[in-house]
């Protein structure tokens, strides 16, 4: 049955645009409209879903930014972001506000400082899913499916995936209905879509992510960043506040009880909190492209400073040692579950700040330097591949584009998620730990691992936070490279 769109619609009283040059003003208007609308569909919602059905449609829409200028903006070449290519009108819709806040802020000061124009917020034409708006009011009861009386989207607006896609990030020409261009790489609705597949997929809430990332394919770097977590939080001076596990559990003391869940979500995640939201978050995807995708879709939405990969990978060269050290500056894309958002034939940069700052990690963590380090740690091409057991299978093919591509180490997750940095704009690296070299023989096998490996691996996931904590400090501004803009750009980061 579809919906009834001759039903009268009873929406809040629709506002006009107000101008801001203020961004903390602005974005407190953003969360009053964005309160107001979704506390109109949530008490709708709740007084109509269980009685027969209604003579009317209810319907609240998502705030937005515009911008409106007439000249080109004079802003600081070196900046990446915080600026529009000509004038025009531009607009992005906003969902949680209150999630974005210092994001918002942040780029609507340096909208107004580099365009020297305010911006006006107001109601957009777009309707809010009651499925988005329903899902951060813990007071609503949703019915089990089947137990309404009639089809919710004769009565509500739900979530339109015609609309809900990612053309802006990957480069296709889109205009919004009255002719703006995109002030943002996401709309709303997609926002909010990730945002409800986070906390599906990782079991913990987005509230919960801080803007450093790290992602790994094993579960052992979990129980060692637990392990840092709490000594973390027993170092007053670490600037750490809290640790949340997968659950939502969340500890502030290092002695605290941090029980898992009966099943584990398909990616759990662990997040060391600070309060200005510059922590660290640990994603344990697992093994494959596929879940590497999944992941970086979702988590890009929160606009974090960077993430990086930290793995186990298959070391491709007779001189690598089980436990050294691969350090990515290219990929050979072999994952194949990007083809369609980013051709293989696009490069995937290394980025100076990311590379600098992941091998001055190696060396500071390990106390080696210079050409010494070149005994634990490679750079090099990493080849990312769909195929677990592809030693299994004419290994012709696979190895002379191997040897071709000067690859010395191999994995499944990668290039997915440097690509997808690269696909979102969100600054990427890839260190990896050789556990295996199955051109050579020595397989992921008991007893195999040396005591040297067992070591490294222990030090890799203090690199790795070693290397977040290096960026932390850069400004923002100087992470986020010009290698991730193209020609004509949003300019919300």
């Amino acid at each position: 049955m579809t919906a009834d769109f001759t039903l009268s619609v009873e929406t809040p009283p629709i506002s006009e645009h107000i101008e801001f040059t203020d961004s903390k003003a602005a974005v407190a208007h953003l969360c009053a409209l964005y309160e107001e609308a979704t506390k109109f569909l949530c008490e709708k919602f709740s007084s109509k879903v269980t009685g027969p059905r209604p003579s009317e449609r209810f319907r609240a829409f998502y705030p937005e930014i515009r911008l409106h200028t007439t000249s080109y903006a004079t802003a600081d070449s070196r900046l990446a972001f915080g600026h529009v290519a000509s004038p025009g009108q531009y607009a992005t819709t906003v969902t949680r506000p209150d999630l974005f806040k210092s994001y918002l802020e942040q780029q609507i000061d340096l909208l107004v400082c580099n365009h020297g124009v305010s911006v006006r917020v107001g109601p957009s034409t777009t309707p809010i899913p009651v499925h988005f708006a329903v899902a951060n009011d813990a007071g609503v009861t949703v019915p089990q499916d089947g137990c309404m009386q009639y089809p919710l989207r004769d009565i509500f607006d739900v979530p339109d995936l015609a609309t809900t896609n990612d053309d802006i990030v990957n480069g296709m020409e889109m205009t919004y209905p009255d002719g703006a261009l995109p002030l943002a790489p996401f709309t709303a609705q997609r926002v909010d879509y990730s945002l409800a597949r986070l906390s599906h997929y990782t079991a913990t809430a987005p509230e919960h992510f801080q803007n450093h990332v790290l992602f790994t394919n094993y579960q052992f770097y979990v129980e060692e960043f637990e392990a840092f977590a709490r000594a973390s939080l027993a170092d007053p001076d670490s600037g750490y506040s809290s640790f949340v596990s997968t659950g939502n559990v969340e500890i502030t003391k290092p002695d605290e009880a941090c029980p898992q869940p009966a099943k584990l979500p398909q990616m759990p995640t662990y997040h060391l909190k600070r309060p200005d939201g510059s922590g660290i978050t640990l994603v344990n995807i697992g093994v494959g492209p596929s879940n590497a995708k999944t992941a970086t879709d979702h988590i890009a939405v929160l606009r974090p400073h960077a993430w990086l990969m930290v793995g186990h990978c298959a070391g491709l060269r007779n001189s690598q040692s089980l436990g050294d050290f691969v350090l990515a500056h290219s990929y050979l894309r072999e994952d194949h579950v990007l083809d369609d958002d980013l051709p293989v034939w696009v490069p995937i940069p290394p980025l100076a700040e990311i590379q600098i700052a992941l091998e001055q990690a190696v060396a500071d963590v390990t106390e080696l330097e210079g050409y010494e380090l070149k005994r634990i740690m490679r750079t090099g091409t990493v080849a990312t591949i769909d195929n677990r057991n592809w030693e299994l299978r004419d290994q012709s093919g696979p190895v002379q584009r191997l040897s071709q591509s000067r690859a010395v180490a191999l994995d499944m997750e990668s290039a997915t998620i440097a690509a997808n940095g690269f696909r979102f704009r969100v600054p990427y690296g890839t260190l990896l730990c050789v556990s295996d070299k199955p051109l050579h023989g020595e397989l992921k096998l008991p007893g195999m691992a040396s005591e040297f490996y067992k070591t490294q691996v222990s030090r890799h996931l203090e690199i790795g936070i070693r290397a977040m904590e290096t960026l932390r400090e850069m400004p923002l501004e100087r992470i986020h490279s010009r290698k991730l803009r193209s020609f004509e750009e949003t300019a919300f980061l």
